[in-house]
Formats: structure tokens, sequence, C-alpha cells
């Protein structure tokens, strides 16, 4: 069994996976300072209530975006899981594929992930957009390798900036509206408005010009936590595969025990 720890900006998600297969999974929020013990306390814990022991775990990857993180993730894993950790983007888990950008050094875990498993299921050209903190777009050729992307505040990030600088509006909660009017009739109304049918016009309108730039066929993937809050309200998607990240995890995982 193979434990896959997607540490992102805002929470870290640990998954089991079995033959390719996610087994059970579970999420908690980012925190630097977190040691290995406190991991394996709430760990321990959890995977007891799904009916498993820590000794089914048998290798560990972590893929990364924040390096303070990393120590008490590694400690986790060779002190409680008694294996040491693989680094995804590192020795033999390397991404395996080309990087046509300026900066390939820069280029986040969760991003490569993404793109990894996105090539491996599907054919032809590809963008994948990734709901998180960020929402970021990949285009992947139907070659495998990366050729640029955007990153845009995440929704969720837009509406914190919204309401820390405007000192009279309420916080609220994002999700898919029951209406489709744009019209609103009162501020939390208005706000709400704004903040969804003005992500899914830059989702719409980034997704047109990469189709118009690139001018081949693209397939358009979404993955993320957030992506099926958007599903019913546009049709730009032709999937979501809200997992693509720990996909990603569990393949590099295979490639980098290939001759050990």
């Amino acid at each position: 069994m193979l434990l896959a720890v997607d540490a992102g900006n805002t929470n870290v998600v640990f998954a089991l996976v079995e033959d390719g297969e996610i087994r059970a999974r579970w999420r908690i929020a980012t925190d630097p300072r977190r040691t290995a013990d406190e991991y394996a306390v709430w760990l321990n814990q959890l995977l007891n209530l799904e009916g498993y022991d820590r000794s089914v775990v048998t290798g560990v990857i972590i893929g990364i975006v924040v390096p303070r993180a990393l120590h008490n993730l590694q400690v986790l894993s060779s002190k409680y899981f008694k294996t040491e950790a693989v680094i995804a983007g590192q020795g033999s888990a390397e991404w395996g594929f080309p990087l046509d950008v300026e900066e390939p050094g820069s280029l986040g875990a969760d991003r490569a992930l993404n793109m990894i498993a996105g090539h491996a299921r599907h054919e032809g050209d590809l963008i994948i957009i990734d709901f998180g903190t960020a929402t970021t777009f990949e285009l992947v050729d139907y070659k495998g390798a990366y050729k640029g992307g955007i990153i845009a505040p995440g929704i969720n990030l837009s509406l914190d900036a919204l309401v820390t600088a405007a000192a009279k509006l309420p916080r609220i909660a994002i999700s898919a509206p029951e209406k489709t009017s744009v019209v609103g009739r009162n501020t939390v109304d208005q706000m709400h408005i704004g903040i969804y049918w003005g992500y899914v016009a830059m989702i719409e309108g980034l997704v047109a010009r990469l189709k118009a730039e690139v001018g081949r066929p693209l397939k358009v993937i979404a993955t993320g936590g957030l992506a099926v809050l958007f599903e019913k309200h546009t049709s730009v998607f032709d999937t979501i595969e809200p997992d693509l990240t720990i996909q990603g995890l569990a393949m590099l995982w295979e490639r980098s025990q290939q001759g050990n």
C-alpha cells in the first residue's frame, strides 16, 4: 500500500493507494510547524477508523509546494512508516517529461503531477485546470511536453481580498448559484454574482484564448477540490478528475521503483 502525500499551500492530502486505486484519503490544514508526531497521532486514528493498520504502508511519496513542511513529513515516513519517503521531482522521481518553458525549475510539484497523470490518461493536446489556492492552467502537448500556462488567484483568495479591502462587505460562502441571473438585488447576491460568474467568465475566456493561440483541438481537464463548483454552470470542461494530483503521485512512485 502506498501513502501518497500532496502538501499544498492550503491543505495536506494523505491518500492510501493500492494498485492505482485510491482506497482512502484524508485532508488537514497545511501548517509548516506541525510535527511528525502530530501528523502520526492524527493519521493513525484515521487509518484505524478505515480499518487499516499503519503497517500496511510499504511506501511513501511526497509532492510538496511548501518547502518548510517537508522535513516533518519525511520524519513521519521514516519514524512511523519505517521507509524513506520518495520526493516528487527529485532523484529517481524526476518528472520525466520535457519542460518547454523559460524557467523549468520554478514548476510546482502539484502542477507537474497533474500533467503526468493527465497525459497518461488522455490523448492529444490538453489544458489542465487545477482549482486550488491558486487556479492554474497547464498547456500540455500531445507528446506530454509542458508548453506553459497561467496562474490566477483562486476563487477563495479573490473573495478574501475583496472582504479584507472593503470594510462593509460581509464574508460569504462560495457555492454554485441556483439562479443564472447576473442582476443582484442585494449586497450578498451582488457579491456572489461578481465572484462566481466573474470566475466562470475568466475560466471560459482564458480557455478560449488558449485554444485560439494553439490552433489545434484541446481537451480541457478540471481538477482540484473546487472544480465541481463550476460543473453545472459551464460547458468548458471535457472532464473533471478531482484526484489527478494523487494519481500523478502514484504513477511517479511506480516509475521511481522500476529497477529497484
